[in-house]
């Protein structure tokens, strides 16, 4: 069927309407963001890159799997899994890859899944094209490339590996405000009005594919974020109409905000190291107060806490920046009978080795010039989970939330 002038822009608008109504987005621009990706999806064939869709949340009920039943029904080809080996990954891409879409991807890549390097790294050489994957095959053992272009949604609970969300535009979803209704999601309802509009889209894009190709968008970001929104503007800038706006305006707000989350999980992530260090020449006790932490964080020099803040790191930012690795301050009681807020050192392990991998833990002895720690009240909080932080507590806030 024939397109004429600015069907496009409609076509797109009602994407977005339909992918609105059964999702609720962290913001507008989120909302324009999926929906020029899964119109993307459709003209893989051509571009350069392939932008990963990370959509990760703190808790479970904030919509992530929500989001992937909808891409599903609107994607090219798409193929959803729950866990997928780097093996099967190999063969399911081919010269026109399906798109990947991977629901609790935390059990891929959180701390307590194991390495899984190899799939990472198929992920990672995935977002560019002509980065094959070369393995033995066959009985000759020839050597054989194997294709890792393909767009690839992943849902996770916590942030996915840095490799990846540097190579991704990120959804970071929260549960649903008091107020805020979505249709519920039926497949036998959803899925023709869904699929009707992924039909739709690839005949819209089909005789585009071509053109697609040959553009070079002017990009109001640069590096890996140009490369990674280039396709989406492409989409835009094939529509018409408010779409470029819509799609540059998105672009930019979006990649600032993941700026500002990569240096607040950097500054998180010295923190852990300097407590790491702390325990250590404090003999690794089973706790240490969150006055004795704050001290020693404060003499160090070279490190960043003296500055932070209006008047330098005290305890309640100490715990703002714990809470995003679900680590908690509890009362202990500390040698002479000493009572005070603090933390256990078994709270850190999981965070330690998920986020300091090459710290080198061993087995801690017992401190010598303190009474091993108690909590006076209850049992010390359990080992967190390992979860990355979705933002810095009482940082900037994100992006206008979609409605």
């Amino acid at each position: 069927m024939k397109q004429g002038p600015g069907e496009g822009a409609e076509l797109l608008d009602e994407l977005r309407t339909a992918i609105g109504k059964y999702v609720v987005l962290p913001s507008d621009e989120s909302l324009t963001a999926v929906t020029l990706w899964v119109a993307a999806t459709h003209i893989q064939t051509v571009l350069q890159h392939a932008p990963r869709l990370a959509v990760v949340g703190p808790t479970k009920g904030c919509g992530k799997s929500r989001v992937l039943d909808v891409l599903h029904e609107t994607v090219h080809q798409p193929i959803m899994t729950v866990n997928m080996s780097t093996a099967v990954l190999f063969r399911v891409i081919g010269k026109n890859p399906h798109t990947i879409l991977v629901d609790e991807a935390d059990t891929i890549f959180g701390p307590k899944a194991g390495e899984n390097e190899e799939l990472r790294g198929l992920l990672n050489a995935g977002h560019q094209r002509n980065r094959p994957a070369w393995r033995i095959s066959g009985p000759e053992h020839k050597p054989t490339p194997y294709p890792t272009f393909a767009m690839a949604a992943l849902a996770s609970i916590g942030d996915l590996p840095d490799t990846i969300t540097d190579r991704a535009v990120v959804l970071r979803m929260q549960k649903r405000k008091p107020g805020e209704k979505v249709t519920p999601f039926r497949s036998r309802y959803a899925a023709p009005e869904l699929n009707a509009l992924r039909d739709r889209l690839a005949a819209w894009l089909g005789p585009l594919r071509g053109t697609a190709g040959r553009m070079a968008p002017t990009m109001p970001v640069e590096d890996r974020a140009a490369d990674t929104w280039e396709p989406l503007v492409i989409i835009a800038d094939l529509a018409g109409g408010h779409w470029p706006a819509l799609a540059r305006a998105a672009c930019v707000t979006m990649a600032r905000y993941e700026t500002v989350q990569d240096e607040q999980t950097n500054l998180k992530t010295r923190l852990l190291r300097d407590i790491h260090r702390i325990f250590e020449a404090h003999g690794n006790p089973e706790a240490l107060s969150s006055l004795d932490l704050v001290t020693a964080l404060l003499q160090d020099p070279d490190a960043p806490w003296a500055e932070h803040g209006t008047k330098g790191l005290n305890a309640y930012h100490l715990g703002s920046m714990l809470r995003g690795f679900e680590i908690r301050p509890a009362n202990y009681r500390f040698d002479k009978g000493r009572q005070a807020k603090g933390y256990a050192r078994n709270q850190f392990l999981d965070s330690w080795a998920w986020h300091c991998p090459d710290l080198t833990e061993t087995t801690p002895a017992p401190a010598h010039d303190a009474t091993p720690a108690r909590p006076t009240q209850g049992k010390p909080p359990a080992a967190p989970t390992g979860q990355l932080p979705i933002g810095p507590p009482g940082g900037p806030a994100g992006p206008n939330r979609a409605r």
